[in-house]
């Protein structure tokens, strides 16, 4: 089956700066591209690269997730597919109707109404305006804006810019959707819609091309992750790998006061975790950190944190009642944690911060030391695994001690 999206070993680059002030700078610099061109791969000091021999395929009914910092180049990815951006060098192309949501308004006349704009809108993504005017109310009714439409889009918040940006985009039939991180702006309710809406659009063949922050929906909606990294190789993996990279990868941060000598995340069986794991897992975290300071009083503070910045788990055993311990310059702590990983699918990342709980020096921070990723297909939603034993039973109107309310 031939891919919908096509990445072909993509490199972009961008230049620092306004390259050119006046007229006087055009003419002669004109003349020197002409006479004196140079390689596509060759950099300037004003240019830098931020897109690095990137390839992918998406087919139909396929979902790709595409994730990283700020800055690694994951909008470029989308803008260079929907003709926005060219290449510096390689090829990318898309195969059938594309609905694409990329910024938020982008497309948008702030001076025309909500409704002018859909129409608008609809054109500029190949729909023609008897086929706007047939769905404009499914539109709109997906929106859930319905009383603002007559108002021009200038008074919209993001949130509302978003809504009518992606009910756009879901009606136009797509045979490809490029979405952006621009669904972050709605609110809760509006989110689950929309990614109900992906689900449905892949369930029918659309190839999609996800770019968001959060892991939770990328490891719910697609089928593998695309790791870009700022200056790095990008990562094409299945989701749970590549997510765990990225989350034990970046974001490391550890105080210049501690030097973390080993860290090993282990399951039930002592090996280092490698693979996804079911929730409710025991997991035993294992620490040698050396110090550089005196830390008197010294205990420990453990932080479980999902990809997209929920607070799982925040305790520590002084808390508990357990004693602190001296720790002397130049010697080494041990700390093991041994926990049951009670949380629904996602990536989770480990926080271990060595405290004193008279606060009388600062806490040491040591962020991202370990992550684990859950991975379960038997629940709806949520954040934590509450092993629900069900039970229902049909009672007849007449069963004993049973009241109707009227």
């Amino acid at each position: 089956m031939e891919p919908a999206i096509l990445f072909d070993r993509v490199w972009k680059k961008f230049r620092r700066g306004e390259r050119h002030d006046s007229l006087r700078d055009v003419v002669p610099s004109a003349f020197r591209r002409l006479f004196n061109p140079r390689p596509a791969t060759d950099l300037t000091k004003e240019e830098f690269w931020v897109l690095q021999d990137v390839s992918f395929a998406v087919r139909p009914g396929e979902a790709l997730g595409i994730i990283g910092p700020n800055g690694a180049g994951k909008s470029t990815a989308l803008k260079l597919l929907t003709r926005i951006l060219k290449p510096t060098t390689g090829a990318c192309r898309v195969r059938g109707r594309v609905g694409a949501l990329i910024e938020i308004s982008a497309g948008f006349h702030a001076d025309l109404t909500g409704r002018e704009n859909l129409y608008l809108q609809g054109a500029i993504m190949g729909m023609t305006r008897r086929e706007t005017a047939r769905k404009l109310d499914a539109i709109v009714d997906f929106a859930g804006i319905s009383e603002f439409m007559d108002t021009p889009v200038k008074r919209y918040s993001s949130g509302m810019n978003a809504r009518l940006g992606f009910a756009i985009a879901a009606h136009v039939d797509p045979d490809v959707l490029l979405i952006d991180e621009v669904l972050a702006v709605g609110d809760f309710n509006f989110q689950q819609k929309c990614y109900a809406r992906l689900a449905d659009f892949r369930r029918s063949g659309a190839a999609i091309a996800f770019v968001s922050h959060n892991m939770q929906a990328i490891a719910s909606l697609c089928d593998r992750a695309l790791l870009l990294r700022p200056g790095r190789s990008p990562i094409l993996g299945e989701v749970s790998e590549v997510a765990a990279l990225y989350a034990s990868v970046e974001g490391n941060v550890t105080d210049s006061r501690v030097t973390v000598r080993s860290c090993t995340l282990s399951g039930s069986n002592q090996a280092p975790l490698k693979t996804p794991v079911a929730p409710g897992t025991i997991l035993t975290l294992e620490l040698d950190v050396e110090t550089s300071v005196a830390l008197p009083r010294c205990g420990v503070n453990f932080e479980v944190v999902r990809s997209d910045g929920l607070m799982v788990f925040n305790g520590s055993p002084l808390v508990d009642g357990d004693a602190a311990v001296d720790v002397e310059a130049g010697s080494t702590l041990r700390a093991r944690v041994q926990f049951r990983a009670n949380v629904l699918r996602g990536t989770y990342r480990i926080n271990l911060n060595l405290m004193d709980i008279r606060r009388l020096w600062s806490p040491v921070m040591m962020s991202g030391l370990a992550s684990f990723v859950v991975h379960e297909t038997t629940r709806l939603a949520g954040c934590a695994e509450l092993e629900p034993r069900y039970q229902t039973v049909v009672l007849s109107q007449g069963a004993p001690g049973l009241r109707l309310v009227r």
